[in-house]
């Protein structure tokens, strides 16, 4: 891969990742649990890139895919797949942690697993389609990355520091983050309507500007401001 190809693939998720720390400004998280967070949400793609190989594989061509195959592989193959993954490390591995001391904690170190995700992910994609993926990704995938995880980690903000609704906000985060990719990737997906690429970018720019103020709202309410 030619160093300007590598630069290209990497520098999103990092750029992002920098100024998701920039945004933590009453309260920074320590380099080590950002960096180990990136780290994680690195490895984690690689099984979720495996499962979702497998089932396109099963389903085909994507020009012959019928719509519950569609579905399947939006909602199950990969919005299920990827989000859990990501779920699943940040409950196990980030949100016992006395470092998650914040309820901004939560979008801070979601981003972060979700951009070592996209950035992994970014590099598999350079490996096998090239430069017009990689710049292509730089607007979509890696954005969409951006806003599931912000969903994602504000709900789990919220769950550090409410016990006793804990499970269902935990559950709700988790939900909508799914819910919000599935949609994506089925407009992504579909081979029907050229115009749903289109709606497809402006829901996602929708949906970030929806995040920055769960972002701003979770800023505000810092104890440490």
């Amino acid at each position: 891969m030619n160093p300007l190809l590598l630069t290209l693939a990497i520098l999103p998720g990092l750029a992002i990742s920098y100024a998701m720390f920039r945004i933590d400004k009453y309260d920074r998280e320590p380099f080590g649990a950002l960096a180990f967070c990136f780290l994680i949400g690195a490895a984690l793609t690689l099984p979720a890139v495996w499962v979702e190989r497998w089932a396109f594989r099963q389903a085909g061509s994507q020009s012959d895919f019928s719509f519950f195959e569609v579905l399947w592989l939006s909602f199950g193959a990969v919005a299920l797949n990827e989000e859990l993954v990501k779920f699943g490390a940040m409950r196990l591995l980030v949100f016992p942690r006395r470092f998650f001391n914040e309820p901004l904690d939560g979008i801070v170190y979601a981003v972060l697993i979700a951009m070592g995700f996209a950035t992994l992910e970014n590099l598999l994609y350079a490996d096998r389609f090239g430069m017009p993926t990689v710049l292509l990704r730089t607007f979509t995938a890696v954005p969409a990355h951006l806003a599931f995880a912000i969903v994602q980690g504000y709900y789990f903000g919220l769950a550090k520091f409410r016990p006793a609704d804990r499970g269902r906000l935990l559950a709700r985060g988790f939900g909508i983050s799914v819910l919000l990719h599935g949609i994506y990737d089925v407009l992504i997906l579909q081979h029907w309507f050229d115009w749903l690429f289109v709606l497809a970018t402006v829901a996602l720019y929708l949906v970030l500007f929806y995040a920055s103020r769960l972002v701003k709202e979770h800023l505000l309410n810092s104890p440490f401001r």
